[in-house]
């Protein structure tokens, strides 16, 4: 009986690798390090499913035992990625998967290709002088905030299930739990794996790996009369969707190095990401970025720095006169701006109670940041709070104001923009309310979850946060709690990169 069901896991994994099948020369094959005691503490059965995996069969010792390492499922081929990168500036030609493997790519019930992935599965030949492992802690975080994006509808890597691994990893704060995280996204290629390429000269290569992702994520590209002038038009666009959604919830990635930055538009590598408490454009929370390269203001800043790198490895596919390729591609980058600033008053327009496009809407949006900057003001809460604003419920939000009267101004402005629009008022308050979360992964709240889960393996504190950042809109009052700020005191939020 245990044999077929067995069976029936290891055929769960639909493989088909075009990564290891056509790109030989990208990664280097290679595989997990094998671990004491595999225990599975959380599969995402939902997105198992998705998947066309049967969540019953890989919620079981096999399924650990995969999801660690320790077996290769049916089918993979797993591999270690070959990428470079500029890390807070500065070019560093060989990174690579230090301590993550490429299962291979499964074909989900919507009939998309995703790649699976281990994550802190243990030291590759891109692993310089790390031990390529994970611990708890930041492989529950990853497991936290890339489910609470996807709630919040931001394009994202997600994660399938974290394993641990029952063998301790040394940190600086000392032995902590060792744990592997199975990481799901449309593909794993960055700017970073072009720059690798790229740097070595090696242009066959950079023209193999364009066309892949051509192939992969921008097919309608193929018939077009510069498709490389055209993938870098698409990823551009992509970006400044992707960094706008970011700055409408208060995200702040942490460490935008073009190896975290990925092709398909996903939001990837949550280090020391977080999200902002009350409004500063300057926050920062990562501790190695001393000079705030990486603020939440800068972020449409660097993804555009970011795209200019990806630009200068295009530039011979682009046009063999290099003069005119660096004015085409100078042309897309410099776009970037405009099309950024179009995603991000769109969402503004949504996140205001807005439906149609007025030439000041941009001054209305801004006045609003203003309003709430130097005044201790929780971003989340003051746009959430709007909806009852539109409903004439102002108390809510002038409330989180020691001094409404430079709202009470700006109000006016906005209620007299409301009145030109044709809108029933309960209408606009729930269209506000599916575009401003009542839940974001408060950084307290995280904390709480992790320290339960890795200091007492208790895990039903991080069980409970999941659960209500899978409804982000919803206003679920039974954990209302769990929508408000951390308590004054709690001093400066620092995080570190989970390496």
């Amino acid at each position: 009986m245990t044999h077929a069901h067995d069976n029936s896991v290891a055929a769960g994994f639909a493989f088909d690798n075009t990564y290891a099948r056509e790109l030989e020369g990208f990664y280097v094959p290679w595989k997990a390090a094998q671990v004491a005691r595999p225990r599975l503490v959380k599969l995402n059965r939902g997105l198992a499913e998705e998947l066309g995996l049967n969540a019953d069969a890989v919620d079981s010792e096999k399924g650990a035992r995969i999801f660690a390492g320790n077996e290769i499922p049916d089918g993979a081929a797993p591999l270690a990625q070959a990428y470079a990168g500029h890390q807070f500036g500065g070019f560093v030609p060989q990174l690579g998967d230090g301590r993550a493997l490429l299962l291979g790519e499964v074909i989900d019930r919507e009939r998309s290709r995703r790649d699976i992935q281990l994550k802190g599965s243990g030291p590759t030949p891109f692993s310089r002088a790390g031990d390529g492992r994970a611990a708890l802690g930041p492989v529950l975080r990853e497991y936290l905030i890339g489910e609470a994006m996807h709630a919040l509808g931001i394009p994202t890597t997600r994660a399938l299930a974290a394993v641990l691994t029952g063998e301790p990893v040394f940190r600086e704060e000392g032995a902590l739990p060792g744990a592997v995280l199975t990481r799901v996204a449309a593909s794993h290629i960055r700017v970073g794996t072009f720059e690798f390429f790229a740097a070595r000269g090696e242009q066959d290569k950079v023209r193999r790996l364009a066309d892949y992702v051509i192939d992969r994520h921008y097919p309608d590209l193929k018939g077009h009369a510069n498709p490389y002038l055209g993938l870098l038009e698409r990823v551009s666009d992509r970006q400044a969707e992707l960094v706008a959604r970011w700055m409408h919830v208060g995200f702040i990635h942490g460490v935008m190095n073009t190896d975290n930055m990925a092709i398909s538009g996903e939001t990837i590598d949550y280090g020391p990401c977080a999200f902002m408490d009350h409004y500063d454009p300057a926050t920062v929370f990562s501790s190695i970025d001393s000079h705030g390269r990486y603020a939440y203001v800068n972020q449409p800043k660097i993804a555009q720095w970011n795209l200019a790198r990806f630009a200068e490895t295009l530039l011979q596919l682009i046009d063999a006169d290099g003069k005119r390729a660096i004015a085409r591609a100078t042309e897309v980058v410099n776009a970037f701006q405009e099309k950024y600033e179009r995603h991000w008053l769109k969402g503004m327009r949504a996140k205001l109670g807005l439906v149609t496009e007025e030439e000041a809407d941009l001054n209305l949006a801004t006045d609003f940041l203003t309003v709430l900057e130097g005044k201790k003001v929780d971003y989340t809460l003051a746009f959430r709070y709007l909806a009852d604003a539109a409903l004439g419920q102002e108390e809510p939000i002038r409330a989180l104001f020691a001094d409404a009267s430079a709202y009470d101004i700006w109000s006016k402005h906005w209620r007299a923009r409301l009145s030109r629009e044709a809108m029933a008022v309960l209408e606009r308050a729930q269209a506000m309310r599916r575009a401003n979360p009542a839940f974001i992964p408060r950084n307290h709240r995280v904390e709480e979850a992790l320290s339960a889960a890795v200091e007492g393996d208790d895990y039903a504190p991080f069980e409970t946060l999941l659960k209500i950042l899978s409804r982000p809109f919803d206003d679920q009052p039974e954990f209302a709690a769990f929508a408000e700020p951390a308590p004054e005191g709690q001093g400066c939020y620092r995080t570190f990169c989970g390496t």
